[in-house]
């Protein structure tokens, strides 16, 4: 019985992207479970993205979904957000009911919106009746992290060079575990 956990972000120079992959490692350190990472269409230009774009049918027969954005005027950036203004017809049939689901971003500075941005990203993931998932306090690196991460979610500062510090690698990788172990709970329901 493999899990499938989608890793769906929107990057534009790196750093949400960094951040997406230490979860998607998070996914696939347990047993049974599989990590897809995605991206969304660029709105204007080319897409420099490394992997496939998202398509609705991936979003629907996933298991659990990990959603991320750097933040925007702390906001998820617009080409999430049509991305997810496409989903109606999930929406309107249930597929996403139930399913876990975490947030992640990442900023230029530590105060530019992380949190705001990891509640903006949950809204759509609410509306379609999906379970949020954020860092629990058991997690020693919460208390003791000097750059990202929060409760809400993992998250990094961009401005540190794009390299992730040990924390955010660490933080990032505990969500990504407690994602797929949800996911795996809920599929042997």
């Amino acid at each position: 019985m493999m899990c499938q956990i989608v890793i769906l972000y929107y990057s534009r120079h790196g750093a949400t992207q960094s951040v997406a992959r230490q979860i998607a490692r998070g996914v696939e350190s347990i047993p049974q479970c599989e990590a897809l990472l995605r991206t969304v269409d660029e709105l204007e230009g080319e897409s420099s993205a490394q992997d496939p774009v998202i398509c609705l049918e991936e979003l629907k027969h996933c298991d659990g979904l990990a959603l991320g954005s750097p933040t925007w005027f702390g906001n998820m950036a617009a080409p999430l957000k049509h991305f997810w203004d496409k989903t109606t017809p999930l929406w309107l049939s249930g597929d996403l009911i139930d399913k876990p689901a975490c947030v992640f971003t990442s900023s230029s500075s530590l105060h530019g919106g992380q949190e705001t941005t990891l509640h903006t990203m949950m809204q759509p993931l609410l509306h379609h009746g999906m379970m949020i998932l954020g860092i629990p306090y058991s997690e020693p690196k919460l208390h003791s992290t000097q750059s990202g991460g929060t409760p809400y979610g993992a998250s990094t500062i961009s401005s540190l060079g794009g390299k992730l510090s040990d924390d955010e690698i660490v933080l990032a990788q505990q969500l990504g575990k407690r994602l797929a172990n949800a996911a795996l709970k809920m599929k042997e329901r």
